[in-house]
């Protein structure tokens, strides 16, 4: 894509992820890096672009950062969107919930064959996704990676790490524990209500991905191998000591579809998802909570109070960011043996989130990464390459046992 004027492109920048997301690449893409902002409001650009020049006043051509004016409602083939897919060739969208305002955004970079990354951690919209535009993007080069935040930057690559450092020839059997402290994002909030109020769809939309699937296998060609989540069941874990409930994101899903186009996950790759308490207590109220979430979701005046409690768009501060923090345990087993590995960071909403976002755009725009197109995960797409920039950028990666 030599004809592109811009390396990446940040939509969503006057929000709050995504201006700080913004602070991120103001003080780490290199130098000569061309990137810009974009959104609806040639004003509100301008002012977060002044802002970063205040922030960061020795980074070079902040004061030239490129302003594009785009609208996540235009579905027009020629409109706003579509011009800005066409001049970049990484485009970021922290434009949630993604239900409701993804569509377009997608479709333009599948068209345009232009990467694209976003936060998204809801199931149905991903699914939709990959029916709709895959087969455009594996056409035109695009690699579309959804999931680019704490979910499910952590858990898939998290699981990446284990199955290399477990390295077993036979099935591999791995589960994985989270544990948090930290705010809860509103924009996951709502994307959560939006999804739990939609079963009928999030399941067609899951069957209609099956079925492309079965005639269009991920896997290595010619190797029988079966990847999948398991659901497990709410126990104690007597390796870590923690009470396990599991967890119904979208996590299981996007590490499972990684264990299916690897080789390095083994013939048999199963995978289970859990939040991790330390007494029973604490995780009867998770299992208790999320079902009290779940049926509210269904009723409309119960859905927008509750979304009235935690309104999208705004954060918390530095103060309350500093002090937060996350942990994935990693269990993993083969041919024999055990590991045990963690995955660990600061505030995961927002801190880490922003962080783990834009380090994905970089690596797609200037590593020499695996050769995919389509739609595809952060361990398919990246792997080694976001690892290492993970790393680079302090998020922990260790061999517990």
């Amino acid at each position: 894509m030599t004809d592109r004027d811009l390396d990446l492109v940040l939509l969503g920048a006057t929000g709050f992820t995504g201006g700080l997301t913004a602070d991120y690449l103001a003080r780490h893409a290199p130098d000569g890096l061309r990137w810009g902002i974009a959104g609806r409001d040639p004003e509100k650009l301008a002012a977060v672009r002044d802002r970063l020049v205040a922030a960061v006043p020795d980074r070079p051509g902040l004061a030239d950062l490129a302003l594009v004016t785009a609208d996540v409602t235009d579905a027009d083939r020629s409109g706003s969107l579509a011009a800005l897919a066409g001049r970049t060739r990484v485009l970021v969208s922290t434009v949630g919930p993604y239900l409701t305002h993804g569509e377009p955004v997608v479709a333009a970079c599948a068209e345009a064959g232009t990467d694209y990354v976003d936060l998204t951690g809801e199931p149905e919209f991903v699914d939709t996704m990959y029916v709709r535009y895959d087969a455009v993007a594996r056409a035109t080069g695009a690699r579309i990676v959804h999931a680019c935040g704490f979910d499910s930057v952590p858990h898939d690559l998290g699981a990446f790490y284990t199955v290399h450092q477990l390295a077993a020839v036979g099935p591999v059997t791995l589960r994985g524990v989270v544990r948090a402290k930290a705010g809860l994002s509103g924009g996951t909030f709502h994307s959560a209500l939006g999804q739990l109020s939609r079963p009928r769809q999030l399941r067609a939309a899951a069957a209609a991905r099956r079925r492309i699937e079965r005639e269009r296998p991920a896997g290595v060609p010619g190797e029988p191998r079966s990847s999948r989540a398991v659901a497990g069941r709410p126990h104690r874990d007597p390796e870590l000591g923690y009470w396990l409930v599991p967890l119904p994101t979208i996590d299981p899903q996007i590490v499972a579809r990684s264990g299916a186009a690897l080789a390095a996950y083994g013939p048999e790759f199963r995978y289970s998802h859990y939040a991790g308490t330390r007494t029973l207590r604490y995780a009867a109220g998770g299992i208790a909570g999320v079902g009290a979430l779940a049926l509210g979701a269904q009723v409309g005046p119960v859905r927008e109070w509750l979304g009235r409690r935690l309104p999208q768009g705004a954060g918390p501060g530095a103060g309350r960011r500093d002090g937060s923090w996350f942990t994935v345990d990693f269990v993993g087993e083969g041919d024999g043996r055990t590991i045990h590995t963690r995955v660990s960071g600061g505030d995961p909403g927002y801190t880490e989130t922003s962080r783990m976002l834009a380090e994905s755009a970089l690596c797609l725009a200037l590593d020499d990464n695996p050769p995919t197109a389509g739609s595809v995960t952060t361990a398919q797409a990246m792997g080694e390459n976001l690892l290492r920039r993970l790393v680079a950028a302090g998020i922990r990666f260790e061999v517990v046992s």
